[in-house]
């Protein structure tokens, strides 16, 4: 038999099988993810998260249409989408002014934009959620 010499400051089995079978779970803080810690994971998605996407068919959508964005129509519809994202709707009608946007918030991407002055029908369909900023 081999002589293993076990540390005799261990008071328990589940210290001993902690250090030496799973040695570097010990070493993570608690509640941190790559010594990160939840604030800052969160801080850095947010951070990450505020950048509005158009999609091509949007983009088409706007030059079509001849629609331009004011800075601050393009605030209010990132405003729009974050209070969709806070309520959980992944894809939200968010109206500006006479402007309407389909929005896929989990993807910060604006599917498609009209004015609603064009339609006669304002009619939407395949969205969970409408913001009105």
């Amino acid at each position: 038999m081999s002589n293993i010499k076990i540390n005799p400051n261990f008071t328990s089995i589940e210290q001993v099988a902690g250090t030496y079978l799973n040695p570097t779970s010990a070493s993570k803080p608690q509640g941190t993810l790559n010594g990160a810690s939840f604030e800052e994971i969160f801080k850095q998605k947010i951070e990450a998260g505020s950048e509005l996407k158009f999609s091509k068919h949007a983009s088409q959508r706007l030059d079509d249409r001849n629609i331009k964005l004011s800075e601050e129509q393009s605030l209010r519809l990132e405003e729009g989408v974050q209070k969709a994202s806070a309520k959980g709707i992944t894809d939200s009608l968010v109206l500006v002014d006479t402007l309407a946007f389909i929005v896929n918030v989990p993807n910060q991407t604006v599917v498609t934009a009209m004015d609603q002055t064009e339609s006669d029908e304002n009619i939407f369909t395949n969205i969970d959620g409408a913001v009105i900023v």
